[in-house]
């Protein structure tokens, strides 16, 4: 293929694409959010106040038995997209912002990417 037909049918690339290990690194956070629970779980959490939730709220809204949600919940934190903060008795979730942002970001095109300064 000579450079002018490279040219006509390939666009340029406008920002790094992913690395291998930053691939990596995501799909096991589309993985973890990947399933429907967990899918909600991470909604719920990130729809309460401060974008926190007791477990104690999560449980109520599955017909799930407590092990099964707090596997859910821990494929979801070990994957970074939650924190958890045990307080008494109860474990406090939140979302991770930062791994949001990630996903996000790799996922809109470059030319559609808000300008940093």
């Amino acid at each position: 293929m000579s450079k002018q037909e490279a040219e006509a049918c390939c666009s340029p690339v406008l920002r790094e694409p992913l690395s291998a290990e930053q691939s990596a690194d995501l799909a096991r956070v589309f993985k973890a959010i990947g399933e429907p629970v967990r899918l909600r779980l991470l909604s719920l959490i990130a729809s309460h106040a401060g974008g926190e939730a007791c477990v104690c709220d999560l449980t109520g809204a599955f017909e799930l038995s407590g092990p099964t949600i707090s596997h859910h919940l821990k494929v979801l934190r070990e994957a970074g997209v939650i924190e958890g903060e045990r307080r008494g008795t109860w474990i406090y979730y939140r979302v991770r912002p930062e791994t949001l942002r990630a996903v996000s970001s790799a996922l809109v095109p470059a030319d559609a990417a808000p300008a940093t300064a």
